[in-house]
């Protein structure tokens, strides 16, 4: 399968990244495949996958033997496989890390979900994950909740790497990259060097029209139907628009000039859930310099497939974008409780793959005593 269209992205400033990892990822040689051949140059992992991959026994039988003979914990033993899985998939990406000098090359964990509203355990477990995994192209994953944004600042201000998720309005990303700006201003002030902290802010795209599209389909009429498919896109540029006028800013010159790296937006959840959509549209109207598009494996070789690179795809597009978002309002639905929904639900459904998780090796290490 040719690649040339994935270079072309890389080339139009997007980083290609992989939403996926496991044990038969690693062992089999599937990621440096990936990096060597389709131009991935980055990982993202979160509670869903982790529990996916988990499932398979036999990739993880031995480390899992191994703990339950040490009696281990449950939440000690999770812990570990994950941790284990993600510092392998740093020495993988090391070699992107190293030609990028560090901007890519970064493999994602998360923070469990369950303490999304407990800012002081969130700031303790990122700092615990940061710790065990102990590479420098890791990044922490914590949620934009209310009480995320803090950790986020706190955890910044360690010198520790963070990739933002969960992130669906414009107002909490703007909020975002405010704790971002405060937490380096705090590692500045805490004499670190800021060319070493990464961060991304990961937008999700799929979900919101999948959101809207279920409540345009109730209202009914032709003029609701034909804004199907199109809130998403509009969404991610706005959001787009906001990162332009904050990293122009002098808040924002001032750290740079003092060698601080901007935190890139990343387009998250970009498999299309509707079959009637094209199978890369949320990354062929994504394109702009300095992002990230952070794919399913399906997805990437999509792209690769029949993908077009349309350069710069949105910043052209800004007036469009906002017509979009005022139709859907003029419809009659409430923006604020679309992303409020989405963030609710994003976060429930992190918690139970965290809990699947946990019985998952529960049982796991049941079964090899």
């Amino acid at each position: 399968m040719s690649s040339d269209r994935l270079a072309e992205l890389s080339a139009a400033g997007v980083a290609v990244w992989l939403d996926d990892l496991s044990r038969a990822r690693l062992s089999t040689g599937g990621l440096d495949k990936l990096r060597r051949e389709q131009h991935v140059v980055g990982v993202t992992t979160n509670p869903t996958i982790f529990a996916k991959a988990l499932t398979s026994a036999e990739d993880y039988a031995g480390q899992v033997k191994d703990l339950a003979l040490r009696d281990a914990q449950v939440n000690e033993a999770m812990r570990t496989l994950m941790t284990y899985d993600v510092r392998w998939a740093c020495d993988v990406m090391k070699p992107a890390a190293d030609a990028s000098k560090g901007v890519d090359g970064r493999v994602s964990i998360e923070v469990d979900p369950g303490l999304a509203a407990d800012t002081a355990r969130t700031v303790a477990e990122a700092k615990a994950l940061w710790w065990l995994v102990d590479r420098d192209n890791l990044f922490i994953k914590i949620p934009a909740t209310r009480e995320g944004l803090p950790a986020i600042t706190a955890v910044l201000a360690e010198g520790i790497s963070v990739n933002v998720t969960l992130i669906f309005s414009l107002e909490r990303y703007e909020a975002v990259m405010n704790a971002f700006f405060a937490g380096i201003e705090q590692a500045k002030a805490n004499g670190h060097d800021l060319s070493k902290i990464g961060s991304v802010a990961s937008f999700f795209v799929s979900r919101v029209d999948s959101e809207y599209d279920k409540r345009l389909d109730k209202i009914g009429t032709d003029e609701a139907k034909a804004l199907k498919g199109k809130a998403a896109i509009a969404n991610a540029k706005l959001a787009y628009k906001k990162y332009e006028e904050l990293f122009s800013s002098e808040r924002w010159q001032t750290l740079a000039d003092a060698g601080a790296q901007p935190q890139r937006p990343l387009w998250a959840s970009t498999s299309t859930k509707n079959p009637e959509y094209r199978d890369v549209i949320y990354v062929e109207e994504l394109v702009a310099p300095g992002t990230v598009n952070t794919m399913p494996e399906s997805v990437i070789h999509a792209f690769a497939d029949h993908g077009e690179v349309r350069l710069d795809a949105i910043t052209g597009s800004y007036a469009e974008a906002q017509q979009v978002m005022d139709a859907l309002a003029a419809v009659g639905i409430d923006y604020d409780d679309v992303v409020q929904v989405l963030e609710r639900e994003g976060v429930e459904k992190f918690s139970v793959s965290g809990n699947e998780m946990i019985e998952t090796v529960k049982s796991a290490l049941e079964a090899a005593k």
